[in-house]
């Protein structure tokens, strides 16, 4: 059983429908309820569900999973895919923008983790997969904020699999680069073109290939991998 945060659009619902194809029962976390039911109806309702839920609010998380541990059973697998961007250069970035991302980006993933852990310790298994960006791991101009935040969740999952390891709970992050998403559409032809230069593969990446990559790590095939960032980039990052 697999929970996807922010699994309704672009990387997030490519997540959970390959996680459901693979035979996983999903729950997809996210605010939009629209697309979640789009999602939920391309799944099939009895291996699927959403929830409404601001993963950044730790109330709400914790009894969210309650919620989803009562219909699903136990939990095997937490991706913590929730992101979001306010992007502005740092002379001009207010406290707001700051702020909400770190709450999103960041803090989801100590709610979640938080919730979900003490069940995983009983169980002694479980995969958590964090989705960063090569942007925590290069830094971005006018991305100040969302690159401290994907940083952040790097230093996060290493301190998380050194805790967990000794139990068979395994904890990786995937940092994918450019990928097709409603994100890079906003692009401008210039600045698209700028950035398939930085790419080896020339390319930009699509949301299925993150989602075999975070399959991957999921299954009995990454049994021995934790604690590692795993780069989904074209060879942006070498």
């Amino acid at each position: 059983m697999a929970i996807i945060t922010g699994g309704t659009a672009g990387i997030g619902k490519a997540i959970a429908l390959e996680f459901a194809r693979q035979g996983a029962k999903v729950a997809i976390f996210g605010t939009n309820s629209e697309r979640g039911d789009k999602v939920v109806q391309e799944i099939g309702s009895d291996r699927a569900a959403f929830y409404q839920v601001n993963v950044s609010r730790t109330k709400d998380v914790e009894e969210t999973i309650k919620q989803v541990q009562e219909k699903f059973g136990p939990i095997d697998i937490l991706v913590n895919n929730a992101g979001i961007t306010r992007d502005q250069l740092m002379l001009k970035m207010t406290e707001e923008d700051w702020d909400q991302v770190m709450e999103v980006n960041v803090k989801s993933c100590y709610n979640t983790c938080k919730a979900i852990i003490r069940q995983m310790l009983k169980a002694r298994k479980g995969a958590i997969i964090n989705i960063s960006s090569v942007i925590g791991l290069t830094g971005n101009a006018g991305q100040a904020n969302y690159a401290a935040s994907k940083a952040a969740i790097i230093g996060f999952t290493k301190a998380m699999a050194k805790e967990l390891a000794s139990r068979n709970i395994r904890v990786n992050c995937i940092a994918p680069g450019f990928i097709d998403t409603k994100m890079t559409e906003a692009m401008n032809d210039q600045q698209r073109q700028a950035t398939l230069t930085s790419i080896p593969m020339e390319r930009m990446g699509s949301p299925i290939e993150i989602a075999n990559a975070a399959v991957f790590l999921a299954s009995p095939m990454a049994s021995y991998i934790t604690g590692q960032v795993l780069t989904v980039d074209g060879g942006m990052v070498m």
